[in-house]
C-alpha cells in the first residue's frame, strides 16, 4: 500500500522550509537556500506550518505536530531522545549518548543526529561539542547559530 505524500514550503529565517508528510505524520522538513518541492499541503502540514511560524515568533517552544523520520532503529533512538532537549538549552553529544545507555557512542550519535530528516522540529540544532563548539550541522553553521540565538532571546525572561 502507497502512502499519498504531500509537500509544503515557507520561508523563514535559516532560508526555505520544504516540508513532506503523509496523512499521519511529518516525514521531512529541510532547510534550502530556494524551495524544491511545489505545495500540495494536507492537514498535518498545515498544523506543521503554523507551529513553525509561532517558533520563529518567539510564540511557541514545543512542537506537537506528529514526527515520523525513516532510519534504522539507532537513528531513530536518538532522534526521539532529540526532542526531549529543552528548548534554549543544548547538551553535548556525549551527554545525548549518555542519555540513550550509550555513552561511548558519542560518534555515532553524532552520525545520526547530521541523518536527522526533520530538522528544527526533532531539534539537533540544540547539540554541541563537548568544549561548547557549534560544531557539525547539516543545515550549515550559521543556520544552527541563527536557531540557537533564536531561542535563547526567546527563553531570556524580561526584566521589569
Amino acid at each position: 500500500m502507497t502512502t499519498m505524500q504531500h509537500t509544503a514550503t515557507m520561508q523563514s529565517p535559516v532560508g526555505w522550509l520544504n516540508l513532506t508528510a503523509d496523512d499521519e505524520a511529518l516525514t521531512v522538513l529541510h532547510m534550502d537556500d530556494e524551495p524544491t518541492v511545489a505545495d500540495d499541503p494536507n492537514d498535518v502540514l498545515d498544523r506543521a506550518v503554523a507551529e513553525l511560524t509561532a517558533y520563529f515568533a518567539g510564540e511557541l517552544t514545543e512542537f506537537t505536530v506528529p514526527c515520523r523520520g525513516e532510519g534504522t532503529e539507532f537513528q531513530r533512538k536518538v532522534w526521539q531522545r532529540l526532542r526531549d532537549i529543552p528548548y534554549g538549552r543544548t547538551w553535548t553529544y556525549g551527554r545525548l549518548a549518555d542519555s540513550i545507555g550509550q555513552p561511548t557512542a558519542s560518534r555515532a550519535v553524532g552520525l545520526a543526529n547530521g541523518r536527522n530528516p526533520i530538522a528544527i522540529i526533532v531539534p539537533c540544532h540544540r547539540v554541541i561539542g563537548a568544549n561548547g563548539a557549534l560544531t557539525g550541522y547539516a543545515g550549515g553553521i550559521e543556520r544552527k547559530k541563527t536557531l540557537l540565538d533564536l531561542e535563547k532571546h526567546a527563553s531570556t525572561p524580561a526584566l521589569f
